[in-house]
């Protein structure tokens, strides 16, 4: 090796023992590879280092002799000698937790922490072994609740800068802090500025200690008295690792899981807090039927007896599928294959129209989180906003931004929760955004700059300049009151950048795995096409469909219309869920049978179902789950489902068998096979890949058969001078039935608000909060009204199923955009 060259590793010697670092690698890290833990309590592997806590100081020898250094905050480099166990090193190590047990209160049996908490295991193991300070110990009231989830202990608290780090530099909300000085330094919130962030349990699980407690697990069980397995959430299509914990037979906890290429061990709380919605009392134990206006518990037999009555007695092309993103990949697929492979409708469709084109999702060039948070990387947001609808993307993407010097460009209706780190905001009309994107390509590809969908030639020739290094382009839905033909434009043009790749941010949980099942019209499982899969189906499947079926759109349609009898909800509600309220509610007054699976009884079924099958949840069946980027990891059971529920895979298959068709699966393993052989780009999924990838999941890649659409060219027509245009976004908490059902959760939903940029509130003439009449071609409501700058000029924005109000009761789902007007009530 010459002088010039960089060296590729470091020898440190550590206690006696040679070890190769790496470049730039923290003293702490080394030593954790090489197999020596140096205790600690602010250090986070995945947060800067602070060295606040001073517990990690040991022996280092740099050349210049041995001195105590904090290993959180050296780096290494290359013949420094460590010791971890010299005399020196103990004595400053006892005298850091005697220091922090001064006022610590010694109630390790009440504290939820127990069993499971650094500051106990650290002291058992390096402290003095007793106390020589006898004073009275500092009091604080507690505990306090800084938001509804997470209570406060200051008296345990270590001041360890573990919670204030991650609420100020990785989730970007600046709620909790260090207040007072010396001895009555503390951690807390504002007066009346509760620590309202979509990710404040994530505090405290790093909490060191039992300062910070969950309410929904507070003195519900020991670390000792739990079973824990590996899995993945199951809210939205980041597929974030979860340890899924339980005790008696029921979750009581949900923990992050540090998988480095997917969620860093971070959550957002509707995941963390998901489990609840399982353990409601509410769930459904066994099937129900509809007998008059009621629907009444039955048992199995007679419940599928009706299902397969109804089911046998249709045409093929009469029998409809709306749903599935709850499901787990296997009951997907035996889903899809009974759908289409038995009964012969190609009338299948997992997205709500609230979704994409999905030989676009499946067919254009696929980036991972990882490409996409790229060091030094562009970043163009064309979809909803993470914070919203995908936490754990949203705390990766920032992470990139703010740390990683990746630039954030964002083509979105409306501010968004990355607006105050992006590079650049651009905020086109609604329906207008395939024409910005257009003008920004080819700007960046240095053609002139033009301004289009109400944003300058300025502000996109500066955007264009930003584009640099790699570019990952995140599509999805930001409003659904506009077409999804938009973004499918808007993709395609921004497909022309050099080297771009493309992250979806659909968010129903396991939408990917869905579409890659099959769950889609026009679309076999493993990105096949019905035109080109059928000979490759053939022996496994009875037949396939001959022609493309209805979406989503065109089947509530069609019943509406009365050309469906029979219609399927596989754990959707579409009265809820679908853009398009008017429409829903028609098509579920008019299709004489409706038959569901799910968990709970939502408003779609309460109104319309004639038999409805228990399924079991996310926890209760063991599969796969396919997140966003197209990684496979698996869900394992933990607790057994509640009464007689079901997997949707077993119903699936004996309802086939009533039909006279063996599925041929016993299990999810010979579902998974079956997979393995009809799928190309599921050739490489088998048990031993699964089990060797149980952390990190298996990333598949290949379009297969998809071709990408062509472009659409959708062109709104313009809208009178009293008309605004409607912006329907999602939020993290909504009127959702699972949502509804956890504690948690329940109440945090937004109450409806009408958001106008100021100078459309001023014209309107009201204060803020007055109620106005918000009035489409197909629908009515009455909401308050506020003033907000991060809305466009000439767009109103309502958020998605808000209690009491829901948006898409002014949505018509075949219009390109909906235009609403606004007066006084």
């Amino acid at each position: 090796m010459t002088n010039t060259e960089a060296k590729t590793t470091l020898s440190v010697t550590i206690d006696g023992e040679v070890f190769e670092a790496r470049p730039g690698e923290l003293l702490i890290e080394a030593c954790e590879r090489a197999g020596t833990y140096i205790p600690r309590f602010c250090y986070h592997s995945r947060m800067k280092p602070v060295g606040m806590c001073r517990m990690c100081l040991v022996e280092v020898d740099t050349g210049r002799g041995p001195a105590l250094q904090p290993a959180c905050m050296l780096p290494c480099s290359d013949g420094m000698t460590v010791s971890t166990e010299t005399p020196g090193t103990r004595k400053v190590q006892a005298g850091i937790l005697e220091y922090l047990l001064i006022n610590h209160p010694l109630d390790c049996p009440v504290c939820d922490k127990g069993g499971e908490c650094p500051l106990q295991d650290q002291t058992v193991a390096y402290g003095p072994g007793e106390s020589r300070f006898v004073e009275e110990k500092r009091h604080y009231e507690k505990p306090i609740p800084i938001n509804d989830n997470v209570f406060l202990d200051r008296e345990r608290c270590i001041l360890c800068d573990r919670c204030t780090r991650f609420a100020d530099t990785v989730a970007g909300d600046k709620l909790i802090h260090f207040m007072d000085r010396g001895n009555n330094t503390q951690v807390n919130t504002f007066p009346d500025e509760p620590f309202a962030s979509y990710f404040s349990g994530n505090t405290v699980q790093i909490c060191p200690v039992g300062a910070l407690t969950a309410r929904p697990y507070r003195f519900k069980a020991r670390p000792w008295d739990l079973d824990e397995t590996v899995s993945t959430a199951w809210t939205d299509s980041a597929g974030a690792r979860v340890a899924v914990q339980s005790s008696r037979d029921k979750v009581i906890r949900l923990l992050g899981i540090d998988s480095d290429p997917v969620n860093w061990g971070w959550l957002s709380d509707k995941e963390r807090f998901a489990f609840e919605a399982l353990n409601s009392d509410d769930r459904l134990t066994a099937p129900l039927t509809r007998v008059g206006d009621h629907l009444v518990p039955t048992g199995w037999s007679t419940a599928l007896e009706r299902a397969v009555s109804l089911l046998s007695d249709a045409d093929p092309d009469r029998v409809a599928v709306i749903g599935g993103a709850r499901l787990t990949n296997e009951s997907q697929y035996a889903w899809a294959k009974l759908a289409k492979g038995v009964i012969g409708t190609d009338n299948v469709d997992s997205q709500l129209a609230d979704g994409l084109d999905p030989e676009l999702v499946l067919g254009l060039p696929r980036a991972t989180i990882d490409e996409a948070c790229t060091p030094g990387g562009t970043i163009i947001l064309c979809g909803p906003d993470p914070k919203e609808e995908i936490g754990s993307l949203y705390l990766r993407l920032r992470h990139a931004v703010v740390h990683d010097d990746a630039r954030l460009i964002e083509l979105t209706p409306t501010a968004t929760g990355l607006s105050p780190v992006a590079a650049h905001s651009l905020h086109p009309r609604p329906g207008e955004v395939a024409d910005l994107a257009r003008a920004l390509v080819e700007a960046a590809n240095g053609g002139p700059a033009v301004s289009a969908a109400g944003v300058s030639a300025e502000e996109i020739s500066s955007a264009a300049v930003a584009i640099d290094g790699s570019v990952t382009i995140i599509i999805g839905r930001a409003s659904l009151a506009e077409s999804a033909d938009c973004v499918t434009d808007a993709a395609l043009q921004l497909a022309a950048l050099p080297g771009s790749r493309f992250l979806s941010a659909l968010r129903r949980g396991n939408i990917h795995g869905a579409l890659d099942s099959g769950l889609a019209p026009g679309l076999l499982p493993g990105r096949t096409t019905i035109e080109a899969g059928a000979a490759r189906f053939a022996d496994a499947w009875p037949s396939t469909p001959a022609s493309r079926g209805l979406d989503t759109a065109g089947i509530l349609a069609a019943a509406a219309d009365g050309r469906i009898d029979v219609l399927v909800l596989l754990g959707s509600d579409p009265i809820n869920d679908f853009a398009g309220r008017p429409l829903a509610a028609a098509a579920l007054e008019t299709v004489p049978n409706v038959i569901a699976l799910d968990m709970l009884v939502n408003d779609s079924i309460a109104m319309a179902a004639d038999v409805v099958l228990a399924a079991s949840g996310a926890t209760e069946s063991a599969g796969t789950f396919t997140n966003l980027e197209g990684r496979i990891s698996v869900c394992r059971q933990r607790v057994t489902p509640p009464g007689t529920a079901r997997a949707d895979w077993m119903i699936a298959s004996e309802i086939a068998r009533r039909l006279g068709f063996d599925l041929g699966f016993d299990s999810v393993e010979s579902i998974r096979a079956e997979i393995a052989a009809v799928s190309v780009v599921h050739s490489g999924l088998d048990e031993k890949a699964l089990a060797e990838a149980l952390v990190d999941g298996l990333l598949i890649g290949g379009s297969g058969d998809i071709m990408v659409p062509g472009v659409v060219g959708v062109s709104p027509s313009a809208h009178d001078a009293y008309s605004l245009r409607l912006v329907a976004s999602r939020s993290m908490y909504d009127d959702g039935v699972a949502l509804r059902n956890s504690p948690s959760s329940r109440g945090l939903a937004r109450s409806v608000t009408l958001r106008l940029n100021p100078t459309d509130f001023d014209k309107i003439g009201v204060d803020r909060g007055t109620v106005v009449r918000t009035e489409s071609a197909v629908g009515r409501l009455l909401v308050p009204v506020e003033p907000d700058p991060g809305v466009p000029v000439g767009s109103a924005v309502l958020p998605w199923a808000a209690p009491g109000s829901p948006a898409n009761t002014l949505i018509d789902p075949f219009s390109t955009v909906t235009d609403v007007r606004v007066e006084r009530a």
